[in-house]
């Protein structure tokens, strides 16, 4: 096969040391060189300096956890340094050890069959570090406002049936009445009520009377909330630096805010997953599948076997589907709307939404490599004047008669077409 590295390195990483094989093609046979090192600072340093003297300048590793991470961050500046996927670089089971491995990525490597995996600037991945954080901090809220509500309905209060939101304002001040107080007095739980919701004032008092709650459970109660409080505050302050962060993309973040159903903050999380530069993933094909959003390829023996999406894009395939799920209710741009309800007749609503995300970041692609604001092609064909609608109605009518006339089943003069109004 061709050589496409002539002099290059593999390196299989582990937790406190990696193995190293410098692969020179010279001649028909290349020749190798094995190394082994620890993965602290200045044992990278030397591996660096070794690398350098063998004029090596490309390396390619496995991406196992994190563990790539210390070995690229000092080599990225000097050496072209690329991570693999496991399933790229995996050897055969009962033939493999720590040296076996790191020949077997070099080889793999020099003759070009090791696809690198994208991995964006340092400034990106900083980014990314963040809303990563913050998509967990939000998770971890919703949890322990599940716990927070499940505490009353344990406890014989079944106020989450009367309203419809047990942290809004009133609902919050009866349940800090309730776990705070160790008497329950009717009359002041109505006191606390407001606007609309003082219509419901005996729904109320009846969904709460007759509760038990011990002094253990209001205190596990507290805790909760204070950790739900904590957790607010932490998600604001990670807010304010993601904003930080983000505003040399503010001129990105502002192209995808012209696609529907992006809101600034989605479009923060989408920037710091894929990057701006789109060159790393050459078509939109490529990236929809990076993402986890196109279905498989799995046919043997004229036989297709399961078809469904990857696992990949584990923090951006859920940002695109939430993007994906107010594009459709979008009342102002019903683009996406009109495709959704097409597609979900044919092939049910959650392949649905999956094909409008596919859709949402293929638009994404091409604005960022064109610097286009969002205006598919076919929008006008989707979202069609009432005027042009009936023209190409009309249109269409006109070129079915003369499809029926040219194959002799109606004669030309049974059909008649009204005149046009004259504008």
């Amino acid at each position: 096969m061709r050589t496409v590295y002539p002099i290059c390195c593999g390196v299989d990483v582990h937790k406190r040391f990696f193995v190293a094989t410098i692969i020179t093609t010279e001649g028909i046979e290349p020749k190798y060189q094995k190394r082994r090192f620890s993965t602290f600072n200045n044992d990278i340093l030397r591996f660096k300096a070794w690398l350098l003297e063998n004029n090596c300048r490309d390396v390619c590793m496995e991406s196992t956890g994190k563990y790539w991470v210390p070995v690229s961050n000092l080599l990225e500046d000097s050496v072209n340094v690329t991570i693999a996927n496991p399933k790229w670089v995996s050897v055969v089971k009962g033939n493999k050890d720590d040296d076996k491995d790191s020949k077997w990525i070099g080889d793999m490597f020099r003759i070009g069959q090791v696809p690198g995996s994208f991995i964006p600037c340092k400034d990106i991945r900083i980014l990314r570090e963040y809303t990563r954080y913050r998509f967990k901090l939000v998770s971890c809220k919703s949890s322990e406002k599940n716990r927070y509500q499940n505490v009353f309905t344990v406890c014989n209060v079944a106020l989450d049936a009367v309203v419809s939101d047990m942290f809004g304002k009133s609902a919050s001040s009866i349940t800090d009445y309730i776990v705070n107080s160790d008497t329950f007095d009717p009359e002041h739980c109505v006191s606390l009520l407001q606007k609309s919701l003082k219509k419901k004032a005996d729904e109320v008092v009846a969904s709460i009377e007759g509760f038990q709650m011990t002094a253990e459970q209001k205190m596990r109660a507290r805790m909760i909330k204070e950790h739900y409080d904590f957790l607010v505050n932490d998600i604001q302050r990670f807010d304010e630096m993601i904003d930080v962060l983000a505003a040399p993309y503010e001129s990105a973040i502002t192209l995808f805010s012209t696609c529907p159903g992006i809101a600034r903050r989605s479009a923060i999380t989408v920037l710091s997953e894929i990057g701006t530069d789109m060159s790393q993933f050459k078509t939109s094909k490529r990236l929809c599948s990076w993402a986890g959003l196109t279905p498989g390829n799995n046919q043997s023996a004229g036989k297709k076997k399961s078809v469904k999406i990857t696992r990949a894009g584990v923090y951006l395939k859920p940002a695109l589907v939430e993007i994906a799920h107010a594009a459709v209710k979008d009342k102002e741009n019903p683009y996406y709307a009109i495709k959704y309800e097409r597609i979900a007749k044919r092939r049910g609503k959650k392949r649905a939404i999956i094909a409008i995300a596919r859709m949402i970041l293929t638009a994404l692609f091409h604005m960022l490599s064109t610097g286009e604001v969002w205006n598919p092609c076919d929008l006008q064909q989707v979202d069609m004047p009432p005027e042009l609608r009936e023209k190409e109605l009309q249109k269409s009518l006109r070129r079915a008669a003369k499809l029926l006339v040219a194959h002799g089943f109606v004669s030309p003069d049974a059909i008649h077409f009204p005149e046009p109004a004259s504008a």
